[in-house]
């Protein structure tokens, strides 16, 4: 079973690098019957010492693998979360145990040099994700926008890590938008902790010696999941006086994605973390508006209908007036429920 792969991949290993292997299969369980018979490509950190690798080649033959195929940069300072530093650029490829012990052997791993350094965008490396039907890994988050463009590029299925600001990106909420990337079921407390030797600064407790906890991090993918298509529960009835109206744009203010009233057929205004329970049957997602914290949008079709309605604010920057003062709430995810 995978558990017990696992914890043989644990004792085998036990420093853990980058992404933790616990995350990686509380995540990747659920998608089990995307892979059999599927080459996967690894291919934003050294395939000697992740944790990727080492999931999908001790679970080679529970998922039904074809092909596992790693790559690494060869300097992985690019990576917050990838330090390994190495001075030869390679690439892992693994078909399945020979010797019939289940555990990857080293002489059953075949391990290439590349020519270059192995950048994701390099010509070799893209040969080598044309072969992959699925791309698993946590890439770069500083060119996270390039790395989503080239696997839409080449038409791959993926589940990979990013930082849940993304959602607001030009280039990526045109994706969402369009129902061609979405959100997996991401990380314990919207938060996950990474093996690090960057202090870790953050303010939220659940601290872990040698990590860094970043908060917001999440999986993206276009693998479907039953968690995509469930409804989320409408309990509260619409009043004026409970839900503000927006003064430059029609629809109303809903702070929180619990409290989305189950009888207003208008637009409204959600929180971005409205994301983890969209359901694309239940809800069409009409735009993004910036509220109040502090960065411009790309301009889609909604922005630009908000600008023409009130030329004097930033461009998708909606409020509502309380007590005869502006409001101003964070960025907004435009919905309209589904009759």
């Amino acid at each position: 079973m995978a558990n017990k792969n696992l914890n043989k991949a644990k004792e085998a290993k036990k420093d853990e690098f980058y992404t933790q292997l616990e995350d990686i299969n509380n995540e990747l369980k659920h998608y089990r019957e995307h892979f059999r018979g599927k080459t996967v490509l690894c291919n934003c950190d050294d395939p000697r010492v992740s944790n990727f690798f080492t999931y999908f080649a001790y679970n080679f033959e529970f998922l039904g693998l074809k092909k596992l195929i790693t790559t690494c940069y060869k300097n992985q300072d690019m990576d917050l979360f990838s330090q390994n530093k190495s001075e030869q650029a390679v690439y892992l490829v693994y078909e399945g145990d020979k010797n019939g012990d289940h555990i990857p052997n080293a002489d059953e791993i075949g391990v290439m040099p590349l020519k270059g350094d192995g950048d994701f965008r390099s010509k070799e490396c893209i040969e080598l994700l044309k072969e992959a039907d699925i791309v698993v890994t946590n890439p770069p988050f500083s060119l996270f926008r390039e790395y989503v463009a080239q696997l839409i590029e080449y038409d791959k299925k993926f589940l990979i890590i990013g930082h849940q600001n993304a959602i607001k990106y030009k280039e990526i909420f045109p994706l969402i938008q369009q129902n061609k990337l979405w959100l997996g079921y991401g990380f314990k407390g919207g938060a996950g902790h990474f093996i690090s030797h960057y202090e870790d600064k953050a303010t939220a407790g659940d601290h872990r010696e040698g990590m860094i906890r970043v908060s917001g991090v999440t999986w993206f993918t276009n693998l479907e999941t039953p968690k995509r298509h469930e409804n989320i529960i409408l309990y509260k009835k619409y009043s004026p006086q409970e839900y503000p109206k927006y003064e430059n744009y029609d629809a109303i203010d809903v702070s929180k994605t619990a409290e989305i009233p189950y009888d207003y057929d208008g637009e409204m205004g959600v929180p971005i973390t409205f994301m983890d329970k969209y359901n694309p049957d239940q809800f069409e997602i009409m735009g993004i508006a910036e509220g109040d914290s502090g960065k411009e949008l790309g301009l889609t079709p909604f922005d630009r209908k908000l600008k023409e309605l009130n030329k004097s604010l930033r461009d998708g920057q909606l409020f509502y007036m309380v007590n005869g003062y502006p409001q101003k709430p964070f960025t907004r995810i435009i919905i309209r429920r589904k009759k």
